[in-house]
């Protein structure tokens, strides 16, 4: 059996009983509050900037989902700086940007995870343009079909205000959870992703304030 990459850590595997896994299962819980009865089958996972935790936070709830007995797919449409396939030591010859191209078919472009339940769709080759193929028709057919073969699809997109493409995927999404490293995010960049993401038609379902010190998280409770 592969064994996972140590770039991202999926602690839902590694440590199961840790107070990070038990924080993601907590996590799992308020997205299903949250929805109020309204079904949420695909997720977008983005940040305001680059490193602050969203494609390790995409990585452990799709497997925390995927522990309950959902089927889980993850979909790394960080096409500009992919790391899915290196969390899950796969090739990433093929993925989103074949199938988005007509190179490759759907069942092509999945692959099996070495975690029960879970799927994963790298990001594919790279191309030039990836924001066109984001927002191309072909791109809103797969998220319905996803729809209708998985309970949850996760989307690890590129961050807010470098790129339009978490935008352009946001807003095909059902919900989209934002995070944030704290002591990184400023209040009025903080406002200003909330700004993009409203104009975009997004809905906002979450905010994970991540790397907080336990005598910081007081602050917070």
């Amino acid at each position: 059996m592969p064994k996972p990459s140590t770039n991202v850590p999926i602690m839902m595997q590694i440590n199961p009983h840790s107070p990070v896994s038990e924080a993601y299962r907590s996590l799992r819980f308020n997205i299903e509050c949250s929805a109020l009865g309204q079904e949420v089958k695909t997720i977008t996972v983005t940040s305001a900037s680059r490193g602050e935790g969203k494609t390790t936070t995409a990585v452990n709830l799709a497997v925390a989902y995927a522990q309950i007995g959902k089927k889980v797919l993850l979909l790394d449409a960080d096409l500009r700086n992919p790391s899915i396939h290196s969390v899950f030591n796969k090739e990433n010859t093929v993925g989103l940007t074949t199938y988005l191209g007509s190179e490759t078919s759907m069942e092509e472009s999945i692959q099996e995870s070495f975690i029960e339940n879970l799927w994963i769709m790298t990001s594919g080759a790279g191309r030039q343009n990836p924001s066109e193929l984001l927002a191309s028709k072909r791109m809103a057919a797969l998220l319905t079909d996803f729809k209708a073969g998985y309970d949850l699809v996760i989307v690890d997109t590129p961050s807010v205000l470098t790129l339009t493409d978490a935008k352009l995927l946001a807003a095909q999404c059902d919900g989209v959870l934002l995070v944030v490293e704290y002591g990184k995010v400023k209040r009025n960049m903080a406002k200003k992703v909330k700004e993009e993401l409203m104009m975009a038609n997004a809905k906002l379902i979450g905010v994970v304030l991540n790397e907080i010190k336990d005598y910081r998280a007081d602050a917070y409770l």
